[in-house]
């Protein structure tokens, strides 16, 4: 089959300025490329001397990368140290009045926690989990709303080496009950309800529900934090108040002391079909990454205010909020609600308001900030900033147009990460600090992370077509296997036919430059009159329009193309309700692809909604496109859905 022909055409470059460069942690390409050839040289000693400089051990190790039991791969075996101890007790020395946590509410409140007060409630909770029978290796799931509470039970469950699960807190009771009864959890811990937006969700109602299923007989205790003071159903032989359990302990709790491959947390992620997978990782090595990823791709420093909107329901907040900030001795900023909640400019007056050097939000938030309120941020001081960056999907070049100039006002560095739930840290992403930035681009990879691109033989392509992103040596951040089913990640992560590399699931092509550039997921493929298409592309091609804030396009058998390509729009100003004004517009914005990329990406179908079904974390679901695509009925759960009326709308779509 044919290599995916890459058809989008961006030549615009940016340049890290002077003064970045002379502050950056990786300073010039020189200092890339450096640790580059000693990750070439001596790929475990590479690891090895940076594991060593970077992680506090309790005991060391003596032997780095085990590759005997391939794609089951082992890092730093027989060293033993503690991920808790790493990211508090290392800072009571110099840092323990820092602020670790500036917390704001749904209404706006912020309360503040220093280093030694979180080590202090981290203490406290990991106590009263061991109070109720709670120890190392157990399975946890933490189904809470965005708080500090998050924060301290997940540091908790590491510090007495029980394994947490957290669900995020959008997730379903059907979906809650599959992830308990999965990890076998002994323990659930959630709050009565959350706070989003001004409005009240319930959650303690639906660990209920998802207990009363059956199959959870292995939970004997559910801690309920309160959060709202709702009254809610109460099972006094299971269910116990966070602060019953908290208050009365100890405020020190004796690290854990565990092996570096222990399992830290398992993290479910949806298939495309089937039951959710369970991304087991480990400890020594997924923190390595996440520090890595802080000290490089975000250019650390001790001054900055650091800000990842991303939940903890999700790996990017384990990876940039629970865990790498933390490990790093930063203070950074953790947010309950939504950002346009009580408007659109809630993200830029926090900025504002906490003088958040660091920001590090998705392409789809990004891109409802433009259409809500384009010109916000301007009424805003945003000069605190120093660095921007996007998470989840590849960002669009106007996107990424709009955060440099509107939000970064044209000088802050944008750092277009590539990882995965299954990598735990970046993977390819720029050195602010050491290489030209690219609009749309993540750049290159890692020092470390030997990225290739390949076809569906697992041979190289070295041209500009596209391919198959694949990892070709394991690295120490990465998967170890899927809970409970290693035969489901050898096939799923690492099938024969890719000698040995690890499959991301994505695709990809590189620039004249080495630059390599995210073109969707392997499913999402377009396959066109014998052209193999990723979607993506011809999303940023209708973005480019200045009349499109948004655009998602899947693909339906055609007849005579074998697939058509069908786009679904979210303009900048009103869903036109006259049907000759949408023929009018989905005729010019066919043109308009059709000279932006190529007659063969020219939509066959346009269709214009309010809004796309997104899950609350903003991510697309691409799925549930294809099925109205298709006329097929939605089978699937919905819950998760931000905005699931959404679906009638597109349906009907004009």
């Amino acid at each position: 089959m044919s290599n995916i022909e890459s058809v989008l055409n961006e030549v615009r470059v940016f340049e890290p300025s002077a003064e970045f460069v002379k502050q950056a942690n990786v300073s010039g390409m020189q200092a890339y490329q450096a640790l580059c050839k000693a990750a070439e040289q001596d790929y475990p000693g590479y690891w090895a001397n940076l594991a060593r400089e970077t992680l506090q051990w309790k005991k060391p190790f003596t032997k780095s990368l085990d590759e005997s039991n391939a794609p089951f791969f082992k890092w730093f075996e027989d060293g033993e140290l503690n991920v808790s101890y790493n990211c508090l007790d290392i800072h009571l020395a110099e840092r323990a009045e820092k602020t670790a946590i500036i917390f704001e509410s749904d209404d706006g409140k912020v309360s503040k926690v220093s280093y030694r007060e979180l080590h202090g409630r981290v203490s406290q909770f990991a106590n009263g989990l061991k109070s109720r029978g709670i120890g190392k290796g157990d399975r946890v799931v933490i189904y809470l709303p965005m708080s500090i509470e998050a924060v301290v039970a997940m540091q908790a469950c590491a510090r007495i080496g029980a394994i947490h699960s957290v669900v995020f807190g959008g997730f379903s009771a059907k979906s809650l009950h599959e992830r308990i009864t999965d990890a076998k959890a002994c323990a659930v811990i959630t709050a009565d309800a959350q706070m989003r937006g001004g409005k009240q969700m319930p959650l303690k109602p639906i660990v209920d529900e998802a207990l009363a299923t059956g199959g959870c007989e292995s939970v004997h205790s559910v801690i309920v934090y309160r959060r709202s003071g709702n009254n809610v159903e109460w099972n006094d032989g299971l269910d116990i108040w966070w602060h019953d359990l908290f208050n009365s302990q100890p405020t020190h709790c004796e690290p854990e002391w565990v092996g570096a491959e222990h399992p830290l947390f398992i993290l479910y992620t949806s298939g495309s079909t089937g039951r959710p997978k369970g991304v087991q990782h480990s400890s020594a090595g997924y923190l390595l990454g996440a520090m890595l990823s802080m000290k490089w791709v975000f250019d650390y420093k001790d001054s900055d205010i650091f800000w990842c909107t991303a939940d903890v329901g999700w790996v990017t907040g384990h990876s940039y909020v629970a865990y790498g900030p933390l490990a790093m001795g930063a203070t950074q900023v953790v947010f309950e609600s939504v950002p346009t909640y009580p408007d659109a400019g809630r993200f830029w007056k926090m900025v504002q308001d906490h003088k958040v050097t660091t920001f590090y939000t998705a392409p789809t938030a990004i891109r409802s900030l433009i259409k809500l309120g384009g010109e916000l941020p301007k009424q805003y001081d945003l000069s605190s900033l120093r660095l921007l960056g996007t998470v989840g999907e590849p960002i669009n070049p106007e996107a990424w147009m709009w955060y440099y100039n509107t939000v970064g006002q044209g000088r802050c560095p944008i750092v277009d990460t590539w990882w995965q739930t299954e990598t735990g840290s970046h993977m390819i992403a720029p050195l602010p600090g050491a290489m030209p930035i690219k609009p749309g681009s993540c750049t290159l990879p890692l020092p470390g992370i030997m990225a290739s691109i390949v076809n569906e033989a697992g041979d190289e392509v070295h041209d500009q077509h596209g391919g198959f992103l694949v990892i070709k040596r394991p690295f120490p951040s990465q998967i170890r296997t899927i809970w409970g089913d290693p035969e489901r990640y050898r096939k799923s992560y690492f099938p024969e036919e890719m000698h040995g590399y690890y499959l991301a699931g994505d695709s990809a092509h590189r620039d004249d430059d080495g630059y390599f550039w995210i073109m969707g997921r392997i499913d999402d493929v377009l396959k066109v009159s014998g052209h193999r298409l990723g979607t993506m592309e011809i999303e940023s091609a209708l973005v480019a329009n200045p009349l499109v804030a948004e655009a998602a396009v899947v693909g339906k058998p055609h007849e005579i193309k074998g697939e058509g390509i069908v786009a679904y729009v979210v303009l900048k100003g009103s869903r036109p309700s006259d049907p000759n004004k949408s023929r009018e517009i989905a005729e010019d914005l066919r043109n308009w692809v059709s000279k932006t990329i190529g007659p063969i990406a020219k939509p066959d179908e346009i269709r214009f909604g309010d809004n796309l079904p997104k899950t609350r974390s903003g991510k697309i679901m691409r799925r549930l496109l294809r099925a109205i695509a298709n006329g097929e009925e939605i089978s699937q759960d919905v819950s998760t859905l931000e905005n699931p009326a959404i679906l009638d709308q597109l349906k009907n779509a004009i």
